[in-house]
């Protein structure tokens, strides 16, 4: 993992300057917005051969692979929308934390390379942060995103965060991946 919560708090210790993007909520809309980062949005995009309606999608077909459960997978994979694969995602089978805590960041990080990569708009967006700091505000994810909304008179101080904010941290690294 490239980008750490640690890192963003020394940052801001040394009274740097930061700029944050934040984002939460997964509508899609006539026009790319800021949208298009929330695991949620609408997006297909494919891995050999296999289509994801949703970087959620993606991310729980990966879980039910990592501890071989293919009947969810297959559950997972027909699922109609991203809520329904999180569900279902709870349910995997041989499920071990320690295991998943080890390998879920790069299967979140594999999901938006592959999403962001198959369509040049959605890149291009991407791309069009620069190296801002990205922020999913969601007040109900202490894991993925800050555990707060953008509108919370802390969530410009990584210090005072409730969560770990990985999914900012694993769209930057798409990101860079994506200027090479």
């Amino acid at each position: 993992m490239k980008y750490h919560l640690q890192n963003i708090i020394e940052r801001f210790q040394r009274k740097e300057k930061l700029k944050f993007l934040f984002f939460w909520g997964h509508t899609a809309k006539d026009e790319i917005t800021k949208s298009c980062f929330s695991q949620w949005f609408p997006f297909k995009f494919e891995e050999n051969g296999i289509v994801y309606k949703t970087a959620e999608h993606y991310m729980m077909a990966g879980k039910a692979r990592l501890f071989n459960d293919h009947e969810t997978l297959q559950e997972i994979l027909t699922s109609n929308s991203p809520n329904q694969a999180k569900s279902l995602g709870r349910k995997v089978k041989n499920f071990d934390p320690k295991i998943w805590d080890e390998h879920k960041y790069d299967i979140v990080k594999q999901g938006n390379l592959l999403k962001f990569s198959q369509n040049e708009k959605f890149k291009e967006f991407l791309l069009s942060t620069n190296d801002k700091i990205l922020v999913e505000a969601s007040p109900y994810d202490k894991i993925w995103g800050i555990g707060m909304l953008e509108t919370d008179t802390r969530a410009e101080n990584p210090l005072l965060w409730n969560g770990e904010s990985l999914l900012g941290f694993a769209l930057m690294e798409v990101r860079d991946e994506l200027r090479r």
